[in-house]
């Protein structure tokens, strides 16, 4: 199971891939669309290549409410355990 600082990291990697900004600009209270500035197709590419990443389902109806970085984070340590 990974920590919140390794989830954190690996969405950052995610991020970085996805649209080019630097992983240390991913921080935990940055809001995915008004700081980071990620539309809604780029958001659903990270959601799957985070599924992926950390072996864990986001449904549809989660993404909605993953906001900041720190909800993701927080979604993807509760769905490991």
């Amino acid at each position: 199971m990974a920590s919140n600082e390794e989830i954190l990291a690996g969405l950052a990697e995610i991020v970085n891939e996805e649209t080019g900004l630097a992983p240390e600009s991913v921080e935990m209270d940055k809001s995915f669309t008004d700081d980071l500035d990620i539309d809604s197709i780029s958001m659903m590419t990270i959601v799957v290549n985070a599924e992926e990443k950390f072996g864990v389902r986001i449904p549809d109806e989660e993404v909605k409410n993953l906001k900041t970085v720190g909800d993701a984070v927080e979604f993807i340590a509760k769905s490991q355990s």
